[in-house]
């Protein structure tokens, strides 16, 4: 099948009626035409809507999700659970790298994304060795994302220092460990995979574990058009290090000495002034969020509606997959601004006062952005990637369109993603993916392993 007819479609203008959508066997749409005649033996949909890009994803993580909720005996905070990141990372094989990436890139398209961005920093053995294959541990992520059908942004990772300062690497950050040279080498080592739908890009992981002079050499050595990601001020002991040893803070510190633009992606970016906030939105960069994750490790709150007043761009990413629902961040995105500013419908412009559908629209464009792929409309000449939701669910029985983005987002817990096309493929159908089945049995030998490992 390569085409549908849409009864309601979601276009970039907004809600059309009537929408012939049609695609090529290479995933691209070739056609969408709204008003238009339902023609015979073409499918129809009730509600379709451009599928979500996650733009920030360590796919490793799947597999710690819910196992570091227990209570220390000091304070708990992101650095506690670092510790417990670093440990369980080092135990992981590449067979089973990619199965929790396929189990991962399954559940993600189930829920509504079909493209994701991975911030890939497993590159070595767990002794700090380079596999025989530099670029075998993200070749493994390649993998699980063909097989999953969703779209992938590969971004191997520049990890060469503990802190600030430039502090050596732990024992337990040797398998991170990377200079630039590595990161271009990984990535040229990739170059052959590149496709409509696999992208490769570059990301410095921090100020923390790269140096000014070494971001600016891998976004020279990176050609122009490919996409640049990195974690900055995502936590306030983060700011705090950086003022006292750069007298300067995270996101201040990145804008004086890094040529900041439309192909950065600057992820979590919490904890910001004023004017760091305006020089990110002035940027026309991307501010990364993770609202789920930010929460799970206690982070902070994003500056929305500044950003958002001042023109910001943005997206969202499940980033440590406490989870895999783009309704679930986009909703505790917005949740998290009312508990902050006892107010509600904070995300909305003068523009577009419907907050279900500024914030949908607003983390397609955004996440297309930083993905660097020709996704996140529906709109000839872009990726077929789609969301058929379940218009015979009671929370969208007879909605008008103007009303579906704001039910799919803040009404209830099922999931209304009842079919998704990827690519131009349907991955899923009925809400069961392709693979189901076959993928989450090696997630769980995978996963059997690694308890086995652990204990």
């Amino acid at each position: 099948m390569t085409a549908l007819f849409a009864r309601h479609a979601l276009l970039p203008e907004g809600w059309r009626r009537d929408v012939l959508v049609e695609w090529n066997s290479k995933g691209d749409l070739t056609l969408v035409q709204p008003d238009a005649a339902p023609r015979i033996g073409v499918a129809r949909a009730d509600y379709v809507v451009p599928g979500m890009v996650n733009l920030h994803s360590h796919a490793f993580q799947r597999a710690l999700g819910g196992l570091t909720e227990r209570a220390g005996d000091g304070p708990d905070s992101f650095w506690t659970w670092r510790e417990l990141m670093y440990r369980f990372a080092n135990c992981i094989t590449p067979e089973q790298m990619e199965a929790i990436a396929a189990q991962l890139y399954a559940e993600c398209l189930r829920y509504g994304y079909t493209s994701v961005c991975e911030f890939h920093y497993l590159q070595r053995e767990p002794g700090g060795a380079l596999y025989q294959r530099p670029a075998g541990m993200a070749e493994r992520i390649a993998a699980a994302a063909q097989e999953s059908g969703i779209g992938l942004t590969l971004l191997p990772v520049l990890y060469s220092y503990a802190g600030f300062g430039e502090q050596p690497l732990r024992p337990e950050q040797q398998r991170f460990r990377t200079d630039v040279a590595d990161v271009l080498h990984i990535a040229e080592a990739l170059a052959p995979l590149r496709s409509a739908q696999l992208e490769v890009g570059a990301a410095p992981h921090s100020l923390r574990a790269a140096g000014a002079a070494q971001i600016r050499e891998l976004a020279a050595a990176l050609p122009a058009e490919r996409p640049l990601h990195i974690h900055v001020a995502e936590q306030q002991a983060e700011v705090e290090q950086s003022l006292a040893l750069c007298g300067k803070r995270p996101v201040e510190y990145l804008m004086e000495r890094i040529d900041i633009d439309e192909r950065w992606c600057l992820v979590h970016a919490t904890h910001l002034t004023d004017e760091e906030t305006g020089a990110l939105a002035a940027s026309g960069a991307v501010a990364g969020l993770c609202p789920s994750t930010e929460a799970n490790l206690g982070d902070g709150l994003f500056p929305l509606k500044p950003y958002i007043d001042a023109g910001g761009r943005f997206g969202i990413g499940s980033d440590s997959h406490v989870s895999h629902s783009p309704v679930e961040e986009l909703r505790w995105l917005e949740y998290g601004q009312r508990l902050a500013r006892q107010a509600r419908n904070v995300a909305a412009t003068h523009e577009q006062r419907d907050v279900g559908a500024f914030l949908w629209q607003a983390a397609l464009a955004g996440g297309a952005q930083a993905a660097g792929r020709r996704v996140g409309a529906l709109a000839a000449g872009l990726r077929a990637d789609l969301l058929v939701l379940d218009g015979a669910h009671p929370n969208l029985d007879g909605v008008a369109d103007g009303e579906v983005l704001g039910r799919f987002i803040f009404c209830g817990n099922d999931n209304l993603v009842r079919d998704v096309l990827a690519g131009g493929h349907w991955v899923v159908q009925g809400g069961r993916h392709m693979a189901q089945e076959a993928i989450a049995q090696r997630y769980r030998r995978a996963i059997q392993q690694l308890r086995e490992v652990r204990s």
